[in-house]
């Protein structure tokens, strides 16, 4: 039962500082590999620790069309975690963080346009909200756009491709399972590129790169217990500390400024975002009353 939420936000606290150890864990490695190398090895390290699920994902067996949707998903994942790593090293790190803020937005507007799903009014003004946190963060013509803001726009929206490929399976498909097929098949797709510019690893980025993949999945363990407590109207609030955590790492341990407009704009893209997780709640229980 979620109707726990001091302990769905603790753990969505816990989620959000892994999730930031994972971003100062790349921007530390990064900068002395080529993203795509450093993407490989991160999720070649995830692979190790998704070692005792091999022997369940040999057993299994799939149809061409799920093997289909399980590709489409590689592939926009590993396009996204390129341009994700290139951000991550070109930019600061809060602004990376914002900017990720809109993978729920675009999965929405993806949801709408390619599976039909209901879209009002309501969540018009919340995207448009977002758009607008976007623009403030960005500030195009005020400031240069650089070639880091351009990949993590671009991260932004393979991952939610990924994240709408991941939708259409997880009707037929384990979550597990789900994960563990992306990770090895983003492995897989990420190999040829990155022995194209190799750069021999030292161990500081090798572990640093390990750290990451751990993080990471302490990270989704920490979300998915969150979502287990409490509904998402309670914890998707908790998630914008994770820009101020991201704020304070890039300014003490890398040196960046402190940006309000980041702040402002990272604050108005997750105010969207809890508002149409409330909508979402709201006509749950309309629906079961």
């Amino acid at each position: 039962m979620r109707d726990r939420p001091v302990q769905g936000i603790l753990w969505m606290l816990a989620s959000g500082l892994a999730f930031v150890t994972v971003n100062g864990a790349v921007r530390a490695a990064g900068s002395d590999l080529p993203s795509v190398q450093a993407a490989f090895l991160r999720f070649l390290f995830g692979i190790i620790l998704l070692l005792p699920m091999l022997p369940l994902l040999l057993r299994q067996r799939f149809s061409a069309r799920i093997w289909r949707l399980f590709a489409v998903r590689g592939v926009f994942h590993a396009l996204a975690v390129s341009a994700w790593f290139y951000a991550m090293v070109h930019i600061p790190i809060a602004e990376v963080t914002a900017i990720n803020y809109l993978n729920p937005v675009l999965v929405t507007l993806g949801g709408a346009l390619l599976f039909g799903e209901k879209f009002t009014w309501r969540r018009a003004v919340a995207v448009a909200i977002a758009l607008v946190g976007t623009l403030i963060v960005l500030r195009p013509g005020l400031r240069a756009i650089e070639s880091g803001h351009v990949a993590q726009l671009f991260a932004a929206c393979m991952f939610a491709g990924s994240y709408l490929s991941a939708k259409r399976l997880s009707g037929e498909i384990s979550a597990g399972l789900i994960v563990a097929i992306m990770s090895v098949s983003v492995t897989i797709l990420l190999a040829p590129p990155a022995l194209m510019v190799w750069v021999t690893p030292s161990q500081g980025d090798l572990a640093f790169l390990a750290m990451s993949a751990v993080f990471a999945t302490l990270a989704h363990y920490c979300m998915t217990r969150a979502f287990d407590c409490a509904p998402v109207t309670v914890t998707q609030p908790v998630v914008f500390l994770q820009l101020v955590w991201a704020t304070m790492l890039g300014a003490i341990v890398f040196g960046e400024a402190v940006d309000i407009y980041v702040l402002l704009g990272g604050g108005l893209i997750i105010s969207s975002i809890a508002y149409m997780a409330w909508r979402d709640a709201a006509r749950a229980r309309q629906a079961r009353t």
